[in-house]
């Protein structure tokens, strides 16, 4: 599968983790939910990952982890917020280039229609 193909995939499973919990829970618990959703179609996802920074020729383990990572391909970042801001998307950017991932995908649950709560955050992504 594709960085697209995987994508197309993790949205129908975080509508149908809004459909059955709804908004306004804690990001935890939509990352549980979404990851076994996830495995349940066969996805291979990993849940809390850390990603090293390399700063002055030093890797440091203190960057960040990623709430998933589907298919070694795509980081889903998770909120739960009533207003996602311009910051959000550019932390995710920073966290594919740091990965050297191609596409991402920030999903907040706490948007009352999840089509409007799901961004797509794209690193040099190859369309096709």
């Amino acid at each position: 599968m594709n960085e697209n193909e995987i994508a197309t995939e993790i949205v129908d499973a975080s509508l149908q983790v809004h459909r059955q919990l709804g908004p306004g829970l804690f990001e935890s618990v939509y990352e549980v939910a979404l990851e076994h959703e996830l495995e349940s179609r066969s996805l291979r996802t990993l849940a809390q990952v850390p990603i090293p920074v390399s700063y002055g020729g030093h890797d440091f383990d203190a960057g960040f982890r990623s709430d998933l990572i589907v298919e070694d391909k795509v980081i889903v970042e998770i909120k739960s917020l009533e207003v996602i801001l311009r910051v959000h998307k550019k932390q995710l950017l920073t966290y594919l280039r740091l990965a050297d991932k191609r596409l991402g995908l920030l999903i907040n649950f706490g948007s009352a229609m999840m089509r409007d709560g799901i961004s797509r955050i794209v690193n040099r992504l190859e369309e096709g």
